[in-house]
């Protein structure tokens, strides 16, 4: 696993036990909650131009791979 696939995951955690906490009441844990999500998306974005990285490039060696095959 990628480790910002890992980041996601450890912050996910992070925002659960927030949120928990805001939901009885405690309103700082909501701060804390509203950072997480934020980083949460974040690294979702960072995330997605790592996949469309690397489809990108398993695009590239497919169609080398066709040319070569064609040629």
């Amino acid at each position: 696993m990628s480790d910002t696939v890992n980041q996601i995951a450890s912050v996910f955690e992070t925002w659960k036990q927030e949120d928990e906490k805001f939901e009885t009441g405690n309103s700082s844990a909501g701060t804390r909650a509203r950072k997480a999500l934020q980083e949460i998306a974040k690294l979702a974005k960072t995330r997605r131009a790592e996949i469309s990285e690397v489809l990108k490039k398993q695009k590239k060696l497919l169609l080398d791979l066709i040319n070569k095959t064609t040629t």
